[in-house]
């Protein structure tokens, strides 16, 4: 893998992640992680958004003039939304009735759009739907995690209802982490959202510096007395 590929991958998944970096989407991270099963459904169709959008944003960049490319990358990112809203109300209807509005207004997610401005426009078809996956399984992981951390303290459960909302496939996910516990229903509610959010970006900022730090001693290693 090219070193270009390597810095999409550590900017999509951790560096420039979408959630703990660049602090967007959070109407879809606030609203729907009360559980893993939620936030992997919501972070999958963000994701086939993304590498779509991208890949047709780098692919008509030479085309669209300057004047007019935010309404034809608008265009295109509401159709993309469109066939996913209806591709999930076909195939996978549970996840959609839970899901809900908040699918069409992956529109309105400014990383869909920031990511075609910042990177698409500029770089050919294939980076650009890689920067797409990674962002997307970036914001993945994000939601997933958020998701579970409040399914967990507000139910003792982990992917509840995965089979239901992803397919029987994915009831190998479904797990009882805390057999007996009643739950804390703050975790579930908005609130738990924000609480779980604030103290995994304060632990990410701490993780990070302590990693520049221990890099930098790399490269400047104190020198032994003799």
């Amino acid at each position: 893998m090219s070193n270009e590929y390597l810095r999409i991958t550590r900017d999509g998944l951790w560096d420039n992640n979408i959630v703990f970096a660049q602090i967007l989407g959070m109407c879809p991270t606030m609203a729907v992680t009360g559980s893993a099963t939620n936030g992997l459904g919501m972070g999958l169709a963000t994701t086939a958004v993304l590498v779509a959008s991208n890949a047709l944003v780098s692919l008509v960049r030479n085309v669209v003039t300057p004047d007019v490319r935010i309404p034809v990358y608008i265009v295109l990112i509401a159709t993309l939304v469109t066939l996913v809203d209806v591709s999930l109300n076909a195939w996978v209807h549970d996840l959609y009735k839970v899901l809900g509005l908040y699918i069409a207004l992956i529109v309105a997610n400014c990383a869909v759009l920031g990511r075609a401005e910042a990177y698409a426009q500029k770089a050919g078809i294939l980076p650009a739907a890689y920067d797409g996956l990674m962002m997307g399984l970036g914001f993945t992981f994000a939601l997933t995690t958020i998701g579970g951390i409040r399914e967990i303290i507000g139910g003792g459960t982990l992917f509840a209802n995965a089979h239901l909302l992803l397919g029987p496939s994915f009831s190998f996910l479904e797990t009882t982490v805390i057999p007996g516990y009643r739950g804390y229903l703050l975790f579930i509610l908005p609130p738990g959202g924000f609480l779980v959010l604030g103290f995994l970006l304060a632990g990410k900022r701490v993780l990070d510096r302590r990693l520049a730090e221990r890099r930098a001693a790399a490269l400047n290693p104190v020198p032994v007395a003799a």
